[in-house]
């Protein structure tokens, strides 16, 4: 006996709910520091449910359904959101010390990953602003990164980006980072201030 149509639409909203909706925290969190601002982040999020549900017959199951939805999200932002907000923001970068603060964070212990370890001890509103006031490129690829915990690939795909754009992206965003953090690490006490 054939499936009716009510029947198939019932298990497509079983499977989306099961696979998607799970990770509609993620993609607020993320939202929230795509746009800045609570209720465009609420929309953003409702449009990429709402693209994902329509397209749900292209979802492969099996495959990444988070990195799948974090993608329609982040296309929707480039596209619309984006689009109508501030002109991209011109940086120096190579006047950065890229290795000081993540060196000395290496040195206090074996971790494989400073920075996310510095993330994990330090995420407070301080910090999430700092992220926040990244430009949009370099700020992606790092809540990505470090706050999502995607792979180089993942995020390349998600983004629609060359694998060495992410990397590099990555790189200049941990130099940006590094320059603003090193205050409030200083400050904290979460390292020595440098002797000059």
């Amino acid at each position: 006996m054939a499936e009716s149509n009510s029947d198939k639409r019932s298990a497509k909203r079983k499977s989306f709910e099961s696979e998607a909706i799970p990770h509609m925290e993620a993609l607020l969190r993320t939202a929230l520091r795509m746009t800045r601002n609570q209720g465009d982040a609420e929309d953003l999020v409702q449009e990429a449910i709402v693209k994902a549900y329509r397209n749900w017959d292209k979802f492969e199951p099996g495959t990444n359904c988070r990195a799948w939805l974090f993608r329609i999200m982040t296309n929707i932002f480039i596209n619309e959101y984006r689009s109508k907000s501030r002109s991209p923001v011109s940086i120096d970068v190579d006047d950065i010390d890229e290795n000081y603060l993540y060196g000395q964070l290496a040195s206090l212990g074996p971790e494989n990953n400073p920075e996310r370890e510095l993330f994990n001890k330090i995420l407070d509103d301080d910090i999430k602003k700092t992220i926040d006031e990244l430009p949009d490129d370099f700020k992606m690829v790092v809540v990505l990164s470090f706050i999502e915990d995607f792979s180089y690939q993942e995020i390349a795909d998600i983004m629609d980006l060359q694998l060495g754009t992410v990397k590099s992206r990555l790189h200049r965003g941990r130099k940006l980072l590094q320059k603003q953090l090193y205050d409030y690490a200083v400050k904290n006490g979460y390292i020595k201030e440098r002797t000059r």
